[in-house]
């Protein structure tokens, strides 16, 4: 399996995600488990069925996680030496040539990405157009609506 790119601040959401996993959410789901079989008949027993299909969630889930973290490698922007470049980690400033709007997004993996944090994932259009991409430079972007052009305004390692 591929290295994964990960922000320090997302493999420390990963961490925490997974530890509620087993510390949490398993006892609860085995403890709702045992609840459904003490009512007796399996075979009818819709909470039965409901708490061992969460079981099944939970434990695909913390595997899931558990690999992302074995195979995560950790980026800290802060720590970039990336001589001005638009690197994975770094956050960009870029100005939408047709309507003037600012934009400023921090390129991220893709489990870190939420567009509403101002997040986007490596592997988004937005992210391939800026990276290696210097302050000044023009981005070109195969969006929905067709080709838009930003303008590099300013690239942060925060």
């Amino acid at each position: 399996m591929s290295k994964v790119p990960l922000t320090v601040f997302g493999a420390e959401k990963l961490r925490e995600e997974l530890h509620r996993l087993k510390t949490v959410e398993r006892p609860n789901v085995v403890a709702a488990i045992a609840e459904a079989r003490s009512h007796g008949d399996l075979s009818e027993n819709a909470e039965y069925d409901a708490a061992k299909e969460r079981q099944g969630f939970i434990e695909g889930r913390i595997q899931e996680v558990e690999g992302k973290l074995s195979n995560a490698q950790i980026i800290d922007p802060k720590l970039l030496d990336a001589d001005g470049r638009c690197v994975f980690g770094a956050t960009v400033e870029m100005e939408d040539q047709d309507s003037g709007d600012v934009v400023t997004y921090q390129i991220v993996g893709e489990d870190e990405a939420d567009i509403k944090q101002g997040k986007i994932s490596v592997s988004s259009p937005m992210a391939r157009a800026v990276i290696g991409k210097y302050a000044g430079d023009v981005a070109q972007v195969q969006a929905p609506g067709g080709m838009r052009e930003f303008e590099i305004l300013d690239i942060r390692y925060e």
